[in-house]
Order: structure tokens, then C-alpha cells, then sequence
């Protein structure tokens, strides 16, 4: 249905077009973008922590109290939460040696064009 089309006489049939015309949209939305429910981040205690991360309890207060692991204390009492913990462990993650090898060769190819323009610069003076 056309703009030029509506009139007083045909004002339910544009409405009924209009309806279903965002129906579609709506559809197109949600279809590209599912709806996200947003999750309850619940706490847990230094004995879950621990079950989490592989280590005993002594060696996760000494890691709290050097502030290397994320945590939350209320009162005498610890709190972690478990993505947190899962990013914390994720952060740590030791290069191949492909990756090391691979960014070395990288970093080597493109000091050694600033250093053979260089050079070049200095001949051609």
C-alpha cells in the first residue's frame, strides 16, 4: 500500500497493513538478535574458590591477602565470584611457542625495514 492511497475510507486497511508490517520487523529482531536474560552473578565461599581454581585454602588467604586474585570480604568473611575467577585464570595463559615465534618474526621484519631505510638514508647522502 502506497502514502497516496490513504484516505478517510481506507484508514483501517492502511492500519492493518501498518500492523503487520511491524510484525514483520519485530519478527526480523528478534530472530537477529536473541533476548538476553540477564544472569545472577551469586557468590560463593573460599571453599568453592578453591575447588575452582586447584589450590588449597592456605595458599588462596596468601594469594587474598598478596592481592593477586580477585575477591570481596564482608566482615571476617570471603567472597569470590566464579566468572571473575574464570577471566582471572584466563589472564595467565602462557604463549605458545608458535605465538612467541610468530611475534618475534613480526616484530623482526618490521624493525628491519626502519633499519634498511635508515641505512638506505644514509648511504644516498
Amino acid at each position: 500500500m502506497e502514502s497516496n492511497e490513504i484516505s478517510f475510507e481506507n484508514l483501517p486497511k492502511a492500519v492493518a497493513h501498518l500492523v503487520s508490517e511491524i510484525a514483520i520487523i519485530k519478527l526480523l529482531v528478534e530472530v537477529k538478535q536473541p533476548q538476553q536474560v540477564p544472569q545472577k552473578r551469586i557468590p560463593i565461599d573460599i571453599t568453592e574458590a578453591c575447588q575452582i581454581i586447584g589450590k588449597a585454602k592456605p595458599t588462596v588467604y596468601t594469594m587474598v591477602r598478596k592481592r593477586l586474585i580477585p575477591c570481596y570480604k564482608n566482615g571476617k568473611k570471603l567472597y569470590f565470584f566464579e566468572d571473575e575467577l574464570l577471566e582471572w585464570i584466563s589472564k595467565g595463559r602462557k604463549k605458545t611457542l608458535q605465538e612467541i615465534e610468530s611475534e618475534a618474526t613480526a616484530d623482526f621484519k618490521k624493525n628491519f625495514r626502519k633499519t634498511s631505510a635508515e641505512c638506505n638514508l644514509k648511504f644516498k647522502s
